[in-house]
């Protein structure tokens, strides 16, 4: 998996509302409605990233769910993570 060039993330960011780079990383930070929305994401998501093999560094805290994507054996961002930043997306939308 190639690492993207800073185009190629800005270009990714552009169709991915919410997300940022920060520090080498896809970050994002939802808030949910509740707690069981959050863990609704967490389950759903996680779901998603095992199937792509590609898990992502998040937190939560009550309705509120930090991520972090990036391809640490790329060494930043590769299309992985935005394949996953996009499918958490549409996972997100369903529950906020």
């Amino acid at each position: 998996m190639q690492k993207l060039s800073p185009a190629q993330i800005a270009e990714a960011l552009a169709s991915l509302p919410g997300w940022t780079f920060e520090d080498g990383c896809l970050c994002r930070r939802y808030q949910f409605p509740s707690f069981t929305h959050a863990m609704a994401f967490f389950a759903g998501a996680g779901t998603v990233a095992e199937r792509m093999d590609h898990h992502p560094d998040w937190s939560n805290v009550y309705n509120r769910v930090t991520v972090r994507l990036s391809t640490h054996d790329a060494g930043g961002v590769t299309q992985l993570d935005v394949d996953l930043a996009s499918r958490m997306e549409q996972l997100a939308a369903r529950l906020l």
